[in-house]
């Protein structure tokens, strides 16, 4: 009895000793990196009792995994951001933030349990090795053979990655015949700007999908571009981006705002105040802007569109951001893991945090988005009642704080105008399938489209190949449609041209065509003018 007991206070006794440890060994840094853990000058009581568990206890214990278990345990009483990252799972946890992966270069999608490369990054390794689009993906390093079964995509990305420099043996089919590749692994960037182009001769369209390493030198260049095709108009689209590096968000805000303003500050218990101000002069302190943001808005994003907002600076469009307000800082430990700790909260110029309510369980906090859907207020406007405190901009418009970023202009989600029909097709993916084979069958014609606007022209998917997409959607995904009707003619063939364009010009051929149809692009056209 008294061993059962034991083994069920060992994770609290062993919590308590870190979480004591971290608080008197970390040295806390302004930018994110390198704490260093440090050990206690004079043993205490929980010390000793660790150390007997380890010479005394009956049986023997696993140090590690308890230790893992441990801060695990202790971590879940805290913020739901403050978390425990195992050794090897460092890179990968790591890795949105960096602008670049170590890879081959492909983009793959599994179809009848076969792996299909849909995408092959130019100028990279794969493409130096002679892989093209179309290819299957039939064994990797002899070993691994992978047609034909059920993988899910993290192993096959697995075995595909490696160290800059290596070389991995690829057995493919193409056209009936097996070949193989060698093909070696090298590191290539990956884009931070989905899409950068102009919607009309004086509005630009920019889209950042996260807060990474270069985001700002990424974001500069694309607004260089801009400028020189005569942009005096921008939506900014950060809807999706669930942050980054906050440096890189503040870098991108003193490009909007004028002067030395506050764009936002840290504070926490054991952090004192700190202001980060503009410090130069920006590349668009003049001109009309509008932000785009949803509920897949958080961190870094809101950050952004906190202090355009409460500047004045710009028209926040869409949908309650996320509502993550706290700041993590990551201190490294001795055996490899790494602890991200929530060190301070951080206020809009005006004084708000955002951070929604969170208490000890964290997977209601994590569901909290769904809970949104389904009390409908991601359909009706859910900003008519606000919960937090009210601040007024110099502009006299209230805002508030408190579970994330209210949008000036609420979109709703556009669920009441998607058929079953369609949902059906949606979550078996069987459009994006169907429009992969469908430009295989048509490669030569669709490979002469110059640019993605020239798909509305030349690809405008009617009867037959809506007749087409039902026989597939029942042959290959067991999606039983008998017909469609005149409305889902129309979104079937909007969601059709702009996974072509997709298919073809990648993200930013998708975003030129599905901006056409965005409610909330078209509300930001309307509202520059």
């Amino acid at each position: 009895m008294g061993s059962k007991k034991l083994q069920v206070w060992l994770p609290v006794l062993f919590s308590l000793a870190i979480v004591l440890g971290m608080l008197i060994g970390y040295q806390l840094k302004e930018e994110t990196s390198g704490g260093k853990f440090l050990g206690f000058s004079k043993r205490t009581s929980l010390q000793e009792v660790v150390d007997l568990v380890k010479s005394r206890y009956v049986d023997k214990v696993a140090s590690d995994s308890i230790n893992q278990l441990a801060v695990n345990q202790l971590l879940s009483h805290l913020d739901p951001h403050s978390i425990l990252i195992p050794s090897d799972q460092l890179d990968a946890a790591e890795e949105h933030l960096q602008d670049n992966i170590k890879g081959i270069g492909i983009e793959f999608q599994v179809f009848d349990d076969t792996v299909n490369v849909i995408n092959v990054i130019k100028t990279g390794p794969s493409e130096k090795a002679g892989i093209e689009v179309g290819d299957k993906l039939i064994a990797i390093n002899d070993t691994a053979h992978i047609a034909g079964k059920f993988l899910r995509v993290e192993r096959v990305r697995s075995l595909l990655k490696g160290e800059t420099g290596t070389k991995v043996k690829i057995k493919i089919l193409r056209s009936g015949k097996i070949i193989e590749k060698v093909v070696e692994r090298s590191s290539f960037p990956v884009p931070i700007i989905d899409v950068a182009y102009m919607l009309d001769k004086e509005t630009g369209f920019l889209r950042i999908n996260r807060f990474a390493d270069r985001s700002y030198e990424a974001f500069m260049e694309s607004m260089g571009d801009l400028k020189k095709k005569g942009m005096q108009k921008l939506i900014l689209d950060l809807r999706g981006n669930g942050g980054g590096l906050l440096k890189e968000a503040i870098a991108i805000a003193d490009e909007f705002l004028s002067g030395d303003k506050l764009i936002v500050y840290t504070e926490g218990d054991h952090q004192p105040r700190v202001d980060n101000r503009c410090r130069r002069d920006g590349i668009f302190e003049v001109g009309k802007l509008v932000v785009l943001v949803d509920e897949g808005s958080a961190s870094a994003s809101e950050v952004l569109a906190g202090a355009l907002q409460d500047w004045d600076r710009a028209t926040i469009i869409g949908r309650r951001t996320f509502g993550k307000g706290l700041v993590q800082q990551q201190f490294q430990l001795s055996d490899g893991s790494a602890v991200r700790l929530t060190i301070a909260r951080y206020y809009t110029p005006l004084g708000r945090n955002i951070q929604k309510p969170y208490g000890k369980d964290h997977q209601e906090y994590n569901e909290e988005v769904l809970a949104r859907f389904h009390s409908g207020s991601m359909i009706k406007q859910d900003t008519s009642k606000p919960k937090g405190k009210a601040f007024k901009t110099p502009g006299g418009k209230l805002v508030y704080d408190g579970g994330g970023i209210n949008p000036d202009i609420f979109i709703p989600l556009d669920t009441a105008n998607i058929s079953d029909n369609v949902l059906r097709l949606y979550y078996r993916n069987s459009l994006s399938s169907f429009v992969y084979r469908f430009y295989l069958q048509n490669r030569i014609k669709f490979d002469q489209i110059a640019k993605p606007e020239d798909i509305l022209t030349t690809f405008q998917p009617g009867e037959k190949e809506l007749t087409e997409l039902r026989s597939f959607a029942l042959s290959h995904d067991g999606v039983i449609i008998n017909n469609f009707t005149d409305k889902e003619k129309i979104q079937i063939s909007q969601r059709l041209q702009t996974l072509m364009a997709k298919q073809l010009w990648r993200m930013e051929g998708y975003f030129e065509i599905a901006n056409r149809y965005d409610a909330a692009v078209q509300k930001g056209i309307i509202s520059l003018k």
